[in-house]
């Protein structure tokens, strides 16, 4: 990356914000937010045009949207609203598939990858979003006395340790059979900000390495391994326990500024950069508890409510075809 410090995230957006002011611009990377007042979301395009824009965003070069509802885990609760989220994830969905398919949708073959383990939660987005999809393939299959592929097919590859294979291997296997028209896949990711843990979806048109969230660098589903687009489509579980303890230091020191006694010592925590700063804190952590990645406590029920907010909105863009 550039010498601007980082914690970790897979949110374009929030790589962004940690320049200096997010207002500044970066010379290949194009940022442009926007209020949708019909769904009440906040949403967030980040464009990596070339590739200084992609060196100093440590992200391939393609689009990445952010749709953030603060209200998304309690969703659930009111379908209504559920609903209007689902409404605006299926709009950038349509955005992002192929440009030949967008004016015959009905005619696509789709194959929805639900990465993860459904036996972790946190990482059981994936599985979950693909039990809730209205499949189609089959009924299309049936229909043209499988002579076209067409419809919304989905699998669930599970994870190295349960298969011994590669998701990368296994999906690839399985779109040389079929041969989508666009892979979409679904996968939990790790936030910078503990807001945007549960409320927070993004979209790439980049594809995406499978447990990327948690620093397992897996072979990357995109258009290079694939041969067909891939859309990515994730929502961040869960955070690096050190940036927690970061950002609960920067609270400290803001309080010890506020009083004449803690005035000193807050002086002194200040000269750390930030760099210095998370450096001292994963030295201090890692001995007693390793690399530990933390997710809310009330992780089983915004899993509930997340995969049915992506499923809806999948099933919103491709349902006309059954």
């Amino acid at each position: 990356m550039s010498n601007i410090f980082s914690v970790h995230t897979d949110l374009a957006v929030e790589n962004r914000e940690q320049f200096q002011g997010s207002n500044r611009e970066i010379s290949g990377v194009k940022l442009v937010e926007r209020y949708d007042k019909n769904c009440g979301v906040s949403i967030t395009k980040v464009e990596v045009i070339n590739e200084h824009g992609a060196k100093m965003m440590s992200k391939p070069v393609g689009s990445y949207v952010t749709i953030e509802a603060e209200d998304m885990k309690e969703a659930g609760y009111d379908v209504g609203r559920m609903g209007e989220v689902s409404k605006a994830l299926a709009k950038e969905l349509v955005s992002m598939l192929p440009s030949q398919n967008r004016k015959d949708i009905e005619k696509m073959s789709v194959l929805v990858v639900g990465l993860g383990n459904r036996d972790v939660t946190p990482d059981s987005l994936g599985p979950s979003v693909v039990s809730n999809l209205e499949v189609s393939r089959h009924i299309f299959m049936l229909k043209e006395k499988l002579k076209k592929s067409q419809g919304v097919s989905a699998v669930i590859p599970g994870v190295m340790a349960q298969s011994g294979m590669e998701s990368a291997e296994m999906v690839k296997g399985i779109v040389g059979q079929i041969k989508p028209d666009v892979v979409i896949a679904i996968d939990a990711l790790a936030a910078r900000s503990t807001k945007r843990l549960n409320t927070t979806i993004q979209l790439a048109d980049t594809g995406i390495h499978p447990g990327s969230g948690v620093g397992n660098h897996r072979r990357g589903l995109n258009i290079e391994t694939l041969g067909v687009p891939v859309i990515a489509i994730g929502i961040p579980t869960v955070i690096d326990a050190a940036t927690i303890v970061s950002d609960t230091m920067d609270a400290m020191i803001a309080m010890l500024s506020s009083t004449e006694a803690g005035k000193s010592v807050s002086n002194v925590l200040k000269e750390f950069s930030d760099r210095e700063k998370y450096q001292l804190i994963r030295e201090l952590l890692e001995p007693q508890i390793g690399t530990m990645f933390v997710t809310p406590k009330d992780i089983d029920e915004d899993i509930e409510i997340m995969a049915e907010i992506v499923a809806t909105a999948i099933n919103m863009v491709f349902k006309k075809r059954v």
